[in-house]
């Protein structure tokens, strides 16, 4: 039986590069979490942070050869996948850990009808053809897809978006994973099925006891959805706690700028905060703290050293010079 104080997933100093002819983009670059079983975690940041990187490279599927991971460990119940061979991953891929990706139009494959992919992520554990549609039948109707028995014989075209994310929820599932990736699954979908699905995804969540990764750069998602949540920064996670900490009280200057970029109820012909600049280039990354371009309490020890993982009151870390004078 799982400790469930124990992590089911431990990233340690995770770093992914991307070798191209324009240099070395360095997508991940020190990414440390852990996940515990049946908790749900937000990995939320702007896009081109790295977040999906981090996804891809927990399943190992980076694109090749360009795509590699550095150094790191990524440790599941104590393995590191990072150092297992193919063979197994593909074993491990589906029935430990699954995930859903942000496009279901990408994801599907347009020439195959809806039972048939569904079912395909049933053969790896030789499910009897008898038993295999009703199987089928069975996880579509979990993720709550009406008149199921009428539909298997449709093509993902045929289906609205939310139907077709509901699919991918339904493959991922299908064979019960410890850990669910679900990678911006929102994103293609309007704001009233965004709400339906999120919430979908809580209930198998819940139901199924799986832990969580919910990759997103909208806020409103995490507090909904989301134990715990890691702030991620041009590759780097620079503040990670509880929802509830890190809402209330965020400790990271970057963090605390996306709390106040978040649109409130009521402010009328105010102007909405937004964090001046850019992110940095990958591949030119800045001395230093990364965010020190951007941020407007930087100092001079900011713009030379990155700064360590400063503990905050047993509730996670920041990675911030400034809250290390602080806390001295």
């Amino acid at each position: 039986m799982n400790n469930p104080d124990k992590p089911l997933l431990s990233v340690e100093n995770l770093k992914t590069y991307f070798y191209t002819n324009a240099g070395i983009v360095k997508a991940v670059d020190g990414v440390s979490f852990y996940v515990r079983p049946g908790e749900a975690l937000g990995l939320a940041g702007e896009s081109g942070c790295g977040k999906s990187i981090t996804c891809h490279s927990i399943l190992r599927l980076l694109p090749k050869p360009a795509g590699r991971i550095v150094s790191g460990k990524i440790l599941f119940e104590g393995v590191d996948l990072v150092t297992q061979p193919e063979s197994r991953m593909r074993q491990w891929r589906g029935k430990e850990i699954s995930m859903i990706l942000q496009d279901p139009l990408m994801a599907l494959n347009p020439v195959y009808t809806i039972g048939n992919q569904v079912a395909e992520s049933f053969q790896l554990d030789k499910v009897a053809r008898k038993s295999l549609q009703q199987k089928v039948i069975d996880v579509l109707k979990s993720v709550k897809i009406p008149s199921v028995e009428e539909r298997l014989n449709t093509y993902p075209f045929q289906f609205s978006g939310g139907m077709r994310q509901r699919t991918c929820a339904a493959i991922a599932i299908s064979r019960y994973p410890k850990l669910l990736i679900a990678d911006e699954p929102t994103t293609s979908l309007d704001v009233t099925i965004q709400d339906q699905f999120i919430k979908l995804l809580k209930e198998i969540q819940q139901r199924h006891h799986m832990a969580l990764i919910l990759v997103t750069h909208d806020l409103g998602l995490v507090a909904e959805s989301c134990d715990r949540v890691a702030i991620m920064y041009a590759g780097r996670i620079v503040e990670t706690g509880s929802v509830l900490r890190v809402f209330e009280n965020p400790a990271h200057p970057y963090t605390r700028a996306l709390m106040q970029a978040i649109p409130r109820l009521g402010q009328k012909n105010k102007r909405l905060f937004q964090i001046e600049g850019e992110p940095p280039n990958p591949a030119n990354l800045p001395p230093g703290c990364y965010f020190h371009p951007r941020c407007h309490q930087a100092m001079e020890h900011c713009k030379q050293e990155y700064p360590p993982e400063i503990p905050i009151q047993g509730d996670g870390y920041a990675a911030c010079w400034r809250y290390h004078k602080e806390e001295a």
